[in-house]
């Protein structure tokens, strides 16, 4: 199925080819990326490795396409975006093989991202007609000491090129999050989508092509991050940089310049569970947010603050839960599967060393093989072991006793990430104090962390990110103010006399 039938012609013999100028292209380098499949820990896929020449060619007719698109009526913008959803949807199945061989997504949620990732791109097509179909007029008046002489006209207008880099656990769904409010804003888009996830993204690409969007204007490059990485961030023809990972966001931030960013993080989200709280409600969401994609999400929750009034109760529940959870392939539908690669794999075993060696209790035995970690529950976590703070981007969660509201806020805020948190309560009025007091983005009350849906707004603060996401704040990042002032000799005011 994949690279199959319509998307025959984006791979070249076993290699994926890139994209650029509205074809699919072999790069002139002659190498090419491995792509390893979790599961098998085998070669899956091949990706071209990209060189710096043929980025300066990307970005060049990058710019030129954004001209001509910038011109493009906005109902004809949202047109093609629509189209794109549909293909998108049509063509789930292929893609959501990619998902489960490449990241070791369980089926049905592989193909709910493809699914999701249209919806998010219709969505974007209408809210962008409405938002940017609208300015402001403003009159000098209304500014002390002034007469009505000065109308001022403001309307958005796109900034360019945007660098999109999506992370592996979302290929899909965070690249279309950035493709389709760049687009609709009137900006052409250069992917850069990670190694693990790069061909479903691939596949989703050939789908916006297959719309029938203006060459140039859309394009995927692919390769080894130490070749073309800091090259494509520092790009000099780059006009905004949307990023969700991890640290390497950090560096790209230092790098940017005056470039404009949206970047989102990870983070160590924290859930506090008061003594009042409903406990099998908690203990669902609990299980339902730390192990969901193995935990391999920037809003799984990464850390349980509990009183102990409650603790026992709630680790018991959790446990219950925990033990009913499917290990194995992402093709059985399984709750937990393979993490993304070794080196992940061996980052999950040393934070759970750390853990048995400072003698946190282990609700399940710790078990591995390969990629594939088998749940964990980790109870009497304290604040000198690395797993109380550190994200672990695994099936592992630990618990921390606490023994008042203060103490669970004072950890949360301790951390240097600030992406969600969420507390469960039957007092809405704790909860709406605890919420204030945590520095996070978003917080949830009496539910799991979560992105979306994908209108929310979605931010972090401290090390969690800069900017928001979501489709109406990515829209708004996408473009800039432009101001028209008329001048008029006299003042004038409506229905006025001459």
């Amino acid at each position: 199925m994949a690279g199959n039938g319509v998307f025959a012609e984006i791979i070249d013999g076993e290699v994926y080819k890139y994209y650029c100028e509205g074809e699919w292209r072999k790069s002139a380098s002659g190498k090419s990326v491995a792509i390893i499949n979790p599961t098998t820990r085998k070669t899956q896929y091949k990706v071209q490795a990209c060189t710096q020449e043929e980025v300066n060619k990307v970005m060049e007719i990058a710019k030129a396409a954004q001209k001509s698109w910038a011109k493009t009526p906005l109902w004809k913008r949202a047109e093609l975006l629509h189209k794109a959803a549909a293909i998108l949807k049509e063509h789930k199945a292929p893609i959501a093989e990619c998902l489960v061989k490449e990241i070791a997504k369980p089926a049905k949620d592989a193909v709910t991202e493809v699914v999701r990732s249209g919806d998010l791109v219709s969505y974007t097509a209408e809210e962008g007609v409405r938002i940017l179909g609208e300015g402001k007029f403003l009159v000098s008046d209304s500014f002390p000491g002034n007469e009505r002489t000065k109308y001022c006209l403001t309307s958005k207008i796109p900034l360019g090129v945007i660098l999109a880099i999506p992370p592996f656990n979302y290929p899909v769904n965070l690249a279309v999050s950035k493709i389709a409010p760049a687009l609709i804003a009137g900006n052409s888009l250069v992917l850069k989508p990670p190694t693990q996830g790069a061909v479903a993204a691939l596949h989703m690409v050939h789908c916006f092509h297959l719309a029938g969007f203006p060459k140039g204007l859309i394009s995927c490059v692919t390769g080894k991050g130490s070749e073309i990485g800091d090259f494509l961030t520092m790009h000099p023809g780059v006009n905004c940089i949307s990023f969700t990972g991890g640290d390497t966001g950090v560096a790209i931030s230092k790098k940017a310049g005056m470039v404009p960013l949206q970047m989102e993080l990870g983070g160590k989200d924290a859930c506090i569970v008061l003594e009042d709280a409903d406990l099998d409600l908690a203990a669902g969401n609990i299980v339902k947010g730390g192990f969901s994609y193995s935990g391999q999400r920037c809003t799984a929750v990464k850390v349980v603050l509990v009183m102990e009034s409650v603790a026992d109760t709630l680790v018991e529940k959790v446990n219950a839960k925990v033990a009913k959870l499917t290990v194995g392939p992402p093709e059985d539908d399984c709750d937990i599967t393979p993490v993304v690669s070794e080196s992940s794999a061996n980052f999950i075993e040393g934070l759970v060393m750390d853990a048995k060696e400072k003698d946190a209790t282990f609700c399940q035995p710790y078990k591995r093989e390969g990629n594939l970690i088998w749940p964990l529950l980790l109870d009497n976590v304290r604040p000198d072991m690395r797993i109380a703070w550190e994200e672990p981007f695994g099936p592992v969660l630990p618990v921390i006793r606490i023994n008042s509201v203060e103490e669970g806020i004072h950890h949360c805020n301790a951390s240097n990430f600030g992406l969600q948190g969420c507390v469960f309560t039957k007092d809405i009025n704790k909860a709406i104090l605890i919420s204030d007091a945590m520095e996070t983005g978003t917080v949830q009350i009496n539910s799991a962390p979560a992105r979306g849906p994908d209108h929310f707004p979605f931010q972090g603060i401290k090390d969690s990110g800069i900017g928001s996401q979501g489709i109406t704040n990515s829209i708004n990042m996408m473009t800039k103010v432009k101001t028209t002032v008329i001048n008029l000799p006299t003042p004038s005011y409506t229905m006025g006399k001459l």
